[in-house]
């Protein structure tokens, strides 16, 4: 059922961004290129799929996407400001008019009191800024986490894509 979903999502986005004209972007850390994977499964995708960076480590987040050190310094790679900064990169260093980043903690190691596992933040940029969700997916599996945060994703890109009025 979950694949079903994904697939109906990312059909969905590439009909909107064919429509609006946008080419997409992804920038993934935990989710290590399933949003682009989910996208790219579809035919057609590449009209309006231009690249994904899997960006894991924090000297690829630098590298890659141009997040700031001082950011990662301070905040840490899970964080609203990482992904504002890995969205905001992707757009950047590509061809595309929509971006959307994952950075977050998968599991089942690696969480804190304060980044606890299931921590997950998103952000989407595009013509109109950026916007960032974070989502708190508890206690799933690490393939339950990543699942859910591909769906997160491709809502955020669906919702970026629809037409303004």
């Amino acid at each position: 059922m979950r694949d079903a979903h994904k697939r109906a999502l990312a059909r969905e986005l590439l009909d909107l961004a064919r429509k609006g004209a946008h080419m997409v972007a992804t920038a993934e850390s935990c989710t290590g290129g399933l949003v682009a994977g989910a996208i790219t499964d579809l035919p057609g995708a590449s009209e309006v799929f231009d690249r994904g960076f899997v960006t894991y480590s924090n000297a690829a987040k630098v590298e890659m996407l141009g997040v700031r050190t001082e950011t990662l310094d301070a905040r840490g790679a899970v964080s609203r400001e990482t992904a504002i900064e890995m969205a905001q990169g992707a757009l950047k260093f590509s061809r595309a008019t929509l971006a959307v980043s994952i950075t977050g903690i998968a599991g089942p190691g690696g969480g804190s009191a304060e980044k606890p596992v299931g921590l997950v933040h998103f952000a989407c940029a595009g013509p109109d800024g950026a916007r960032h969700v974070e989502r708190r997916f508890g206690s799933l599996s690490r393939n339950e986490i990543r699942a859910a945060a591909v769906v997160q994703a491709l809502e955020m890109l669906i919702d970026s894509a629809q037409p303004r009025l």
